[in-house]
């Protein structure tokens, strides 16, 4: 299938990011390259009203060196935007014109609604939000965007100047922030606000967010748990650690941080002014978790861009869970058959014991999962594969998983074979006790199914669960001898015994 180079450049009040992907004919892509110059166009704007001409200098020299990105990985197409900064500068007409011919392309200037529109692009590209009130929030250097949502339906959009940079150029002038200063800007942000949506009372189940200062947050919450994700890309930060995380911010001064772990040195001077932002947003929404997305408007300039070369036939819509899995395992070129047979046969364990053991529908979906990836690694090689399905999973791109589901599922993965969890095994050591019970759980279970399909031919038609208190008896159901099947399985039962605390027994019929 033929391959076109897509360049996506959003040149923001605070950054100008660079986007590359290789695009097929069928809509989909993949990333090449993500560049990110910080050159504070909106340094000063709110007091000036013009582009500096030192940020204008570092902006020209931004678009230069991303030309030459652009030309050496044979970029065929680009797709430029200016936003809040040039759309608000008496100068940024002239500064526009000038990085245009910079770069070798035009340069649009795009609105408070057209940014908007790109935000909702890149949230419904990554996110499942079928049947949920959703708002997607992009909080830029200028501006924020906001789109309300129900499932995969735009409601509403607004456009507000309430960006990082600007929020600290006009209100935060102490170093630490002075207490007074932090209430006007609170207030300012809770009217701007509530004339945006006409003093309505606006609920939503979650805040999809996206830009720098978002991703910030989520850099910050996730050294504050300890978790060790990969990605953080769909990571969830809730309430009570925002308001924990602005409190601990304000007590500092910009040297201090500057210390903090997950906080890029380059935002700490802007990063409060964020994150009141994000603070009073979700107290206006009532919304008590925020998920981040790591792409934002220039993932939203790709999927357009995508669409006005006629690469998508129809509308670009995301896929489900199932389709990313499948998609991803096809990649690694597994035994499809074999995956969805101890798929099947690891769901239908879980399901009996679902109401005696306590386990939860999201586990389910996780199990499902890991099943189909579990030999992901023969893709590297036979020899330690179940490692290999690990590291394959927890870096892979698998729409509809937060970081710590797709953690969970690669470390349900990497237990189907060889030795269970153990204290030398730091990946699952730091997974928090509960986390730690699902994986051991959920690996026996798939463990076990692996065994009963020994042979990978599928002999195993059915089973049936019969739980009774100390031991559970697995009832098979075949029309052909199972006995290597029942020898597979009794010799990776031990992960089983071990996380439910009771005896596996085998009977056919």
């Amino acid at each position: 299938m033929k391959k076109s180079r897509i360049a996506a450049i959003d040149i923001g009040t605070n950054s100008i990011r660079c986007i590359i992907a290789e695009a097929s004919h069928d809509g989909k892509f993949k990333i090449v390259d993500d560049e990110k110059a910080t050159v504070r166009l909106g340094e000063r704007l709110a007091m000036t009203g013009k582009i500096s001409e030192d940020a204008s200098k570092r902006a020209i020299e931004a678009i230069r060196r991303f030309r030459k990105l652009v030309s050496g990985l044979n970029v065929e197409a680009v797709e430029a935007v200016a936003t809040s900064a040039v759309r608000t500068a008496t100068n940024g007409t002239e500064l526009v014109l000038l990085l245009s011919e910079e770069l070798g392309h035009e340069i649009r200037v795009i609105s408070g609604e057209e940014e908007a529109e790109l935000t909702a692009a890149s949230a419904l590209s990554n996110f499942d939000l079928y049947g949920k009130r959703s708002a997607m929030v992009d909080i830029g250097g200028g501006s924020v965007e906001i789109v309300m949502a129900c499932g995969n339906h735009v409601e509403e959009f607004h456009s507000l100047d309430l960006g990082a940079v600007v929020m600290t150029d006009s209100f935060l002038k102490s170093d630490p922030v002075a207490e007074d200063e932090l209430l006007k800007l609170q207030n300012h942000i809770r009217k701007a606000l509530k004339r945006a949506f006409g003093g309505k009372k606006v609920s939503v189940d979650s805040v999809i967010g996206s830009g720098g200062t978002l991703t910030a947050l989520g850099y910050m919450a996730m050294q504050m748990r300890k978790d060790n994700y990969v990605s953080i890309h769909g990571y969830e930060v809730l309430r009570s650690e925002v308001v924990h995380l602005l409190a601990m911010l304000i007590r500092r001064d910009l040297k201090g941080r500057r210390t903090i772990p997950g906080l890029n040195q380059d935002r700490a001077d802007i990063i409060i002014a964020g994150v009141v932002v994000i603070d009073e947003l979700m107290r206006f929404l009532d919304a008590n978790r925020m998920l981040v997305n790591e792409r934002g408007i220039r993932e939203g300039l790709l999927i357009r861009a995508i669409k006005r070369l006629g690469f998508a036939a129809g509308s670009l819509t995301p896929p489900t869970w199932r389709d990313a899995v499948t998609d991803f395992a096809r990649s690694c070129h597994i035994d499809e058959p074999h995956a969805r047979h101890v798929a099947g046969l690891g769901l239908s364990i879980f399901d009996a014991l679902a109401l005696p053991f306590g386990l939860k529908k999201p586990e389910r979906k996780l199990l499902e999962a890991a099943a189909i990836l579990h030999d992901s690694g023969y893709f590297i090689s036979y020899g330690s594969h179940h490692k290999h399905s690990y590291h394959l999973i927890r870096h892979a791109e698998l729409f509809g998983f937060t970081p710590r589901e797709r953690e969970l599922i690669a470390q349900v993965a990497r237990y189907h074979r060889k030795s269970l969890p153990k204290r030398k095994h730091e990946d699952f050591q730091s997974l928090s006790e509960k986390d730690q019970v699902i994986v051991a759980r959920l690996g026996g279970i798939l463990r076990l199914a692996d065994g009963l399909d020994r042979r990978r031919n599928g002999l195993i038609q059915g089973l049936s669960c019969l739980f009774g208190g100390t031991s559970v008896t697995i009832r098979l159901t075949a029309v052909e001898d199972v006995s290597v099947e029942i020898f597979g399985a009794n010799a990776k039962k031990d992960l089983f015994e071990k996380a439910f605390g009771c005896t596996v027994v085998f009977a056919t019929s």
